[in-house]
């Protein structure tokens, strides 16, 4: 079984698909395999800092060691639709190809893979079914500011994403987050128990 886990950026996919692992779940976060494989893989950096030069590695051109700086990169790609785009024509594949390894090595786990873009890429036909964690605009804001986000780039980044309430048109289930944790958790409790039947 396969779940595609997705919502706006500052609505909880993350807290929801933990949730769904300490249920069962095999977990993958496609964010996470972003940071932590593919900007670090080699070949990548090379094509990055071909493209926007040494001020997105670490410390720049001096001390950088090869790393990316994600803030840096993140404030080039969301300001020109041109850059973000060939950003996740260069990365999507080798998240692709890191569900693929994961799925053929545990083929019989059921497995919650965390997907921001899932509907902007027509990503559906990866998963058994597709999940929306959903809230409000205004909360959407609050959290992103909470985690040190500038309101103006918070909403920039919303932006860029497909309007909330066309994710949950879509979606097969959907989970309203703007409650308290207990309110999230007793949704996902009724949320695998359906799923234990499908």
């Amino acid at each position: 079984m396969f779940a595609g886990i997705t919502g706006g950026i500052g609505c909880g996919k993350s807290t929801a698909a933990r949730a769904l692992e300490r249920r069962g779940f095999r977990r993958l976060d496609s964010d996470q395999i972003v940071r932590d494989v593919v900007l670090a893989d080699p070949e990548v950096i090379a094509v990055v800092t071909s493209r926007h030069g040494t001020s997105v590695l670490e410390g720049g051109a001096k001390d950088g060691a090869g790393r990316i700086n994600r803030t840096a990169l993140a404030a080039i790609v969301f300001a020109n639709d041109a850059d973000r785009i060939w950003l996740e024509e260069v990365t999507h594949p080798r998240v692709f190809a890191a569900w693929r390894a994961a799925f053929s090595a545990d083929p019989d786990s059921r497995w919650v893979v965390e997907v921001p873009l899932l509907f902007e890429k027509d990503l559906e036909n990866w998963f058994d079914f597709t999940i929306c964690v959903a809230c409000s605009h205004s909360q959407q804001l609050v959290r992103l500011e909470q985690r040190g986000l500038p309101r103006v780039l918070a909403g920039q980044r919303i932006s860029k994403q497909l309007p909330l309430a066309r994710k949950i048109e879509r979606s097969d289930f959907v989970l309203w987050n703007e409650g308290s944790p207990e309110f999230l958790e007793a949704q996902i409790d009724r949320l695998a128990n359906a799923l234990t039947v499908i």
